[in-house]
């Protein structure tokens, strides 16, 4: 007997094959037979008729190391099909800490970088562990999706070198302290290193976060680390994948991967026809990594994601040139600021300079949509263009939504149109899809909890497969979300539907399949909000063979195990070993 049987759906497998009318049958967590199957040899019958069923998505780049601690479902990433997640990305863990200053320290920084809740933090985090073992231990049985997480070199620099993480180069001493610590952490299933070496990137003070002032010797001895632990890879983050990456980063990346004998992935590959220089330069450095012998793969979003801006708190505007010393004033002296004329000027002109990079598709003010007003003088303005209103005032875009920003105090709403929505753009993805080095994700899933809903990616780009802009077959696209993923990062027996695999598995209506509209939902520990979406079409979710999705609802299961690197993960060759 059975413990359950799937009957009667279309089994796209993952591999790309064409779908197959299939039953499948499970048992004790795996797949135990595909084909036609007695229906009577399992009490538990689900009937896939018109439905397609698939290996569960896997989500590469996700933040929820913290999030997992309140919301052991990972929504909606969970919601929309993923049943596993890569965290810890970006240099960005919260493991290993030494003592309260660490997780201090740590919880800061990704308040200020990961723009996640100060309060969710605090409250929904007890930091009640040290090593990255204990990190672990605590999420084991814990978890309503399976988890695989990066070991951060902000968290490892923190805790060896405390404030002066930020502040200098470390010691050959300190070094070695760095690679034990990591070490453990892989020993214990760390799925691998990852580090930021991004401009973008700032602590809770403002300085940039500990891994960006490492040396390339410290970079290089701890992406090492990684050669002597079977399963494990490497991420990093670094100016080049926002603005282009330049030869020394095209060195330091291939010297990572050769030196770790691992591939490195990175995020995010942004695909826009204004700026085809950025796209070529970034599938070349992956080409160019290849040729070199390591392997480099770059992350991309197969869909449009929103993003929510403010001008009272921290957002992506203030990474524009010369914008950070007036986003940053203390708040009546901004307002001032941003009211005079000449301020204004200087504003818009550099945001439109070359140093701008690739936030200037920051800039389109026009396309700007007001999300949400809070003044007399901006009623009837909710949903409507900026380049609309200012038509009807006679002013620039610029100045109107400026105007209408200091109105409310500073607190509007705003949700920037996009940029790269023309056909040219899109062909260009398409070509990205098929590229080698390139691989889909890059959601931020955990992160960026009130500016941007990246999580919703799988269901979102399966709709527009099916009933949108159809640039990709049906296949093709859950190929990329599961199997490419699973290959990637060594996943065993996960990311394809195969007898003796884990059962992660996915039942969607073709016909309705869809991400819900982003909405503000107040859910967060201390009752702060965060940008959500719900699903449609999505009939059942299983992990490891338990349902944790039903008609489109969480279930209160939580069938989740911590990947751990070795145990649940192979090693992944780079040309250089082959």
């Amino acid at each position: 007997m059975f413990d359950l049987i799937i009957k009667g759906g279309t089994v796209i497998d993952g591999s790309g094959s064409p779908g197959v009318k299939a039953d499948v049958a499970v048992t004790e967590g795996k797949i135990s037979e595909i084909g036609i199957i007695d229906p009577n040899q399992a009490e538990v019958i689900v009937d896939a008729e018109n439905m397609i069923v698939c290996p569960g998505f896997i989500d590469p780049h996700t933040h929820y190391d913290a999030q997992l601690f309140w919301d052991p479902h990972a929504t909606p990433s969970s919601l929309h099909g993923i049943t596993s997640v890569v965290m810890g990305n970006c240099g960005f863990s919260i493991a290993p800490i030494s003592d309260t200053s660490d997780a201090d320290y740590l919880g800061a920084m990704l308040v200020q970088v990961e723009g996640m809740s100060a309060d969710a933090l605090r409250i929904g985090v007890d930091w009640n562990w040290s090593s990255f073992e204990d990190y672990l231990k605590r999420l084991d049985g814990n978890v309503g999706v399976n988890v695989a997480a990066m070991v951060g070199h902000c968290a490892l620099r923190r805790t060896v070198m405390k404030d002066d993480a930020v502040k200098r180069e470390a010691t050959e001493n300190e070094i070695e302290e760095m690679q034990k610590l990591l070490g453990e952490a892989l020993e214990a299933g760390g799925l691998g290193f990852s580090t930021s070496r991004s401009f973008t990137h700032t602590d809770g003070d403002g300085l940039p976060v500990p891994s960006r002032i490492a040396s390339v010797e410290e970079v290089l001895a701890l992406a090492e680390v990684c050669e002597k632990y079977p399963g494990t890879t490497l991420e990093w983050v670094a100016d080049g994948c926002m603005n282009g990456f330049s030869d020394e980063e095209v060195e330091l990346m291939a010297e990572m991967s050769l030196r770790a004998k691992r591939p490195l992935n990175w995020n995010v590959l942004t695909v826009d026809s204004a700026r085809p220089d950025d796209y070529k330069n970034q599938i070349n450095a992956c080409e160019r990594v290849a040729e070199k012998g390591g392997r480099a793969m770059a992350l991309t979003m197969p869909i449009l994601v929103g993003m929510t801006m403010h001008f009272h708190s921290y957002c992506a505007l203030y990474k524009l040139p010369g914008w950070d010393e007036i986003m940053t004033l203390p708040h009546e002296d901004k307002k001032q600021k941003l009211a005079d004329p000449a301020v204004r000027k200087l504003l818009e002109e550099n945001a439109a300079s070359p140093e701008a990079g690739v936030f200037s598709r920051l800039t389109g003010w026009g396309k700007y949509r007001i999300g949400e007003t809070f003044s007399k003088e901006n009623q009837g303005l909710d949903g409507r263009l900026v380049s609309d209103i200012a038509r009807e005032r006679g002013t620039r875009d610029f100045y109107t939504l400026l105007d209408i920003v200091l109105a409310d105090d500073l607190k509007t709403v705003l949700w920037p149109g996009p940029t790269d929505d023309d056909p040219a753009s899109w062909h260009m993805r398409t070509e990205a899809w098929q590229h080698p080095d390139v691989m889909i994700g890059g959601s931020d899933a955990g992160a960026h909890l009130d500016r941007m809903s990246g999580a919703p990616y799988t269901t979102s780009w399966l709709h527009d497969c099916l009933h949108g802009k159809s640039l990709i077959s049906l296949e093709d696209t859950i190929h990329h979300i599961t199997q490419v993923p699973a290959e990637l990062f060594g996943l065993r027996d996960r990311g394809v539907l195969k007898e003796g695999w884990f059962a992660d598995i996915v039942i969607f209506d073709p016909e309705t399949i869809n991400a819900g509209d982003v909405i503000l939902l107040n859910d967060l520990p201390g009752g702060e909000g965060r940008l959500y979406a719900d699903v449609a079409g999505m009939r059942r979710v299983f992990v490891n063979g338990i349902p944790t999705v039903i008609d489109n609802e969480p279930t209160e299961h939580l069938p989740g195990t911590v990947l751990k690197s070795g145990r649940d993960t192979y090693t992944v060759d780079i040309p250089a070993n082959r």
